[in-house]
């Protein structure tokens, strides 16, 4: 007997999925990860990777609503299940992008002093996000506990980096944790988000 093609291809059973603070980390280091590899804007960019809008070259006031798609198109489309994020979770994701980007300069000196011995430009693209994400989150979520961006950074390079990327990550990011609390620079307050 055949096997069954939906047994050897099976199909997603979920047309949309939860949205979480993770995957929202997760589309923001796409975004950011993006920003230095091309010249998109980056409400562009957000729009694409958090919503999925797609405008395959049309400009803003002439959208084609009958418009033949490529294949290429079609798999685009096609790429990813729809996320069902809350207010909240977009907001924080929106929040991460723009002021990790406009930290950037200071959160790469942060990087560059605690990676001995590495140039910003030799560490993995990915990693260099992750920490610059991280480290703005120490600085400016100050209702997120430290060892929450610490913790999630070294979790998403387990799925998106090499596989010593969360041991480096990990190491940098602790010595700058410790920078921050000794310059006072972090302002977190409230239940569990203070270190003793």
């Amino acid at each position: 007997m055949l096997p069954n093609k939906q047994d050897e291809f099976p199909l997603s059973k979920h047309k949309k999925i939860k949205g979480s603070r993770r995957m929202a980390r997760e589309k923001v280091l796409q975004i950011l990860f993006a920003l230095e590899l091309c010249d998109t804007p980056v409400n562009t960019l957000i729009s694409h990777i958090f919503f999925r809008r797609f405008n395959f070259g049309d400009d803003e006031e002439h959208i084609v609503a009958d418009k033949l798609l490529t294949p290429d198109e079609i798999n685009e489309l096609d790429a990813d299940v729809t996320i069902d994020w809350t207010h909240d979770e977009i907001e924080f994701g929106r929040n991460l992008t723009m002021r990790t980007i406009d930290n950037t300069e200071d959160t790469n000196a942060l990087i560059v002093k605690f990676a001995q011995n590495w140039k910003i430009e030799r560490i993995a693209p990915i990693d260099r996000v992750l920490m610059r994400m991280s480290i703005t989150e120490l600085l400016m979520f100050h209702e997120i506990p430290p060892k929450v961006s610490i913790n999630e950074s070294i979790e998403i390079a387990k799925r998106y980096s090499t596989p010593k990327s969360g041991n480096f990550i990990n190491g940098v990011l602790d010595s700058v944790h410790e920078e921050l609390l000794k310059n006072e620079r972090m302002n977190k307050s409230g239940r569990g988000l203070i270190d003793k």
